[in-house]
């Protein structure tokens, strides 16, 4: 993907400010809400865009006035050092960005090996996710939620949105989270004291609600409905207001128990659906594209692993990029800015190096 020249992302500011002046624009929420995404992430470059042709100007201007009154030229100086940093931080915004950046997430928690050890670690990175989430200021909802006996969850589904559109949403935070993530601790359930290894499965894709291309072909579902259900299988309705939905020829299977009725689950079911569709069209286009893309793990095999979560040394390990830091217990409280900062550095640093 070529970048962007500076003209044109100007002109597409500019445009994008005048749409959003006008309140006939806002009469279609999503449409606000993409145009609103779209003059946030441009918004950067043009801040410091501007900043450069600001510092340019007033360091031309202060040559012309040393050639007059010599007091000027520490000026002019000044100015003009000020210029290459900040032509590279222009180049490095104009490097092509992630265009879900500004998206907001759809995450799936599946426990793995390890039975209700891992149900109950997979309980552990939902609450992680939900902290950071609450730290952020971001909103999360539970869609699906199949617990465990001891209160963890063999498999649920999240959705994390922000309030409000910005550059850097919740894809560019959390995109990197998709994957095995593996426990080294004492289980609840073991009397001897010894330290067990389990792994649960993260996916996590973005939302994309009803901005995607994606049809769907109501041949292709088959729609089942039951009674949603709480921990240790108890029933918590007395309709079967629950729904899952099976697209037959992509086999994935998405279900929604959570809101009131039958209708407000299909909606949300049929939303993840769209989004699960999305991001898989996408994934094939980038294998036929690149052979050496980043892939999530779709396997919950804890050979394959992303992260290790170290109770006994209250270690966290991410094996992608080497990271290793001695806070685990202020990780699993949503304290992930360092973890997370770390995979953004090697993604931009592999991005400006392309």
């Amino acid at each position: 993907m070529t970048a962007p020249s500076v003209d044109a992302v100007l002109a597409e500011h500019a445009e994008l400010e005048l749409r959003l002046a006008d309140p006939s624009v806002h009469a279609d929420a999503a449409t606000a809400r993409k145009l609103g995404r779209r003059y946030a992430e441009l918004g950067p470059i043009v801040a410091v865009a501007r900043e450069l042709a600001a510092t340019r100007a007033d360091a031309a201007t202060a040559r012309e006035l040393a050639g007059e009154d010599p007091t000027f030229r520490a000026e002019a100086d000044q100015l003009a050092a000020q210029v290459p940093g900040l032509e590279r931080r222009l180049a490095e915004l104009l490097v092509p960005r992630d265009p879900h950046d500004g998206d907001d997430v759809l995450l799936e928690v599946k426990s793995g090996e390890g039975g209700e050890e891992s149900a109950l670690f997979a309980g552990d990175l939902v609450r992680m996710y939900t902290r950071y989430a609450e730290r952020r200021g971001w909103k999360t909802e539970v869609l699906d939620a199949v617990p465990s006996d001891l209160g963890g969850y063999k498999d649920v589904t999240i959705s994390v949105r922000t309030r409000e559109p910005v550059a850097d949403g919740v894809w560019s935070a959390l995109k990197f989270e998709g994957g095995v993530h593996r426990v080294q601790r004492v289980p609840v359930t073991e009397s001897q004291g010894r330290i067990h290894t389990s792994a649960a499965g993260v996916l996590v894709y973005p939302d994309a609600g009803e901005d995607t291309a994606v049809e769907i072909d109501e041949n292709d579902l088959r729609i089942d409905v039951f009674r949603s259900s709480g921990h240790g299988g108890q029933s918590v309705n007395t309709t079967d207001s629950a729904v899952r939905i099976t697209h037959l020829p992509s086999g994935i299977v998405v279900s929604c128990q959570n809101e009131r009725s039958q209708l407000q689950n299909r909606a949300r079911a049929m939303e993840v659906l769209r989004s699960r569709l999305q991001a898989l069209a996408e994934e094939e286009a980038a294998a036929k594209a690149s052979a050496e893309r980043r892939s999530q793990v779709r396997t919950v095999d804890r050979s394959e692993r992303i992260r290790t979560y170290n109770f006994p040394e209250n270690r966290i390990s991410d094996h992608r990029v080497g990271y290793k830091a001695y806070n685990l217990s202020a990780v699993l409280d949503g304290d992930l800015d360092d973890v997370l900062a770390a995979l953004q550095k090697a993604d931009r640093a592999e991005a400006v190096g392309a």
